[in-house]
Protein backbone atom coordinates (compact mmCIF):
# COMPACT_ATOMS: atom_id res chain seq x y z
CA UNK A 1 0.00 0.00 0.00
CA UNK A 2 2.87 2.35 0.83
CA UNK A 3 4.17 1.72 -2.10
CA UNK A 4 1.14 2.34 -4.31
CA UNK A 5 1.09 6.10 -2.18
CA UNK A 6 4.20 7.42 -3.36
CA UNK A 7 3.92 10.54 -6.37
CA UNK A 8 6.13 10.23 -9.15
CA UNK A 9 7.58 13.49 -10.03
CA UNK A 10 7.45 14.92 -13.57
CA UNK A 11 11.28 15.61 -15.05
CA UNK A 12 12.48 18.73 -15.66
CA UNK A 13 12.00 19.88 -19.38
CA UNK A 14 14.65 19.65 -21.56
CA UNK A 15 17.06 22.40 -22.93
CA UNK A 16 15.73 23.79 -26.19
CA UNK A 17 18.45 24.04 -29.38
CA UNK A 18 18.63 27.20 -28.82
CA UNK A 19 19.70 27.37 -24.50
CA UNK A 20 22.00 24.79 -25.33
CA UNK A 21 23.78 26.16 -28.62
CA UNK A 22 23.15 29.15 -29.63
CA UNK A 23 22.53 31.06 -26.21
CA UNK A 24 26.43 30.22 -25.20
CA UNK A 25 27.84 31.15 -28.91
CA UNK A 26 26.21 34.26 -28.11
CA UNK A 27 27.51 35.14 -25.22
CA UNK A 28 30.90 33.98 -25.65
CA UNK A 29 30.86 36.44 -29.20
CA UNK A 30 29.45 39.16 -26.79
CA UNK A 31 32.35 38.90 -24.19
CA UNK A 32 34.95 38.47 -26.71
CA UNK A 33 34.12 41.48 -28.36
CA UNK A 34 33.32 43.29 -25.00
CA UNK A 35 37.10 42.66 -23.83
CA UNK A 36 38.87 43.38 -27.47
CA UNK A 37 36.74 46.81 -27.31
CA UNK A 38 38.22 47.48 -24.01
CA UNK A 39 41.80 46.30 -24.37
CA UNK A 40 42.02 48.14 -27.84
CA UNK A 41 40.60 51.36 -26.31
CA UNK A 42 42.79 50.83 -23.10
CA UNK A 43 46.03 51.28 -25.38
CA UNK A 44 44.90 54.12 -27.43
CA UNK A 45 45.84 56.77 -24.86
CA UNK A 46 49.80 56.30 -23.44
CA UNK A 47 49.42 57.65 -20.47
CA UNK A 48 53.54 57.58 -20.07
CA UNK A 49 55.10 54.70 -18.30
CA UNK A 50 51.86 52.77 -17.23
CA UNK A 51 53.54 50.21 -19.93
CA UNK A 52 51.08 46.23 -19.40
CA UNK A 53 49.60 48.43 -16.58
CA UNK A 54 47.00 50.06 -17.99
CA UNK A 55 45.63 47.01 -20.11
CA UNK A 56 45.49 45.13 -16.79
CA UNK A 57 43.75 47.10 -14.89
CA UNK A 58 41.32 47.89 -17.73
CA UNK A 59 40.41 44.23 -18.14
CA UNK A 60 40.15 43.36 -14.22
CA UNK A 61 37.66 46.38 -14.15
CA UNK A 62 35.52 45.22 -17.22
CA UNK A 63 35.75 41.56 -16.14
CA UNK A 64 34.50 42.84 -12.02
CA UNK A 65 31.91 44.86 -13.51
CA UNK A 66 30.62 42.13 -15.88
CA UNK A 67 30.44 39.99 -12.90
CA UNK A 68 28.84 42.63 -10.74
CA UNK A 69 25.83 43.54 -13.21
CA UNK A 70 25.85 39.84 -15.02
CA UNK A 71 26.36 37.32 -11.92
CA UNK A 72 22.89 36.44 -11.41
CA UNK A 73 21.77 35.42 -14.61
Amino acid sequence: QDVMDIEAKPSAPRPRWYERHAQPCVAELLGTALFTFIGCLSVLDDSGGTGRLQPALAHGLALGVTVAVLGDI
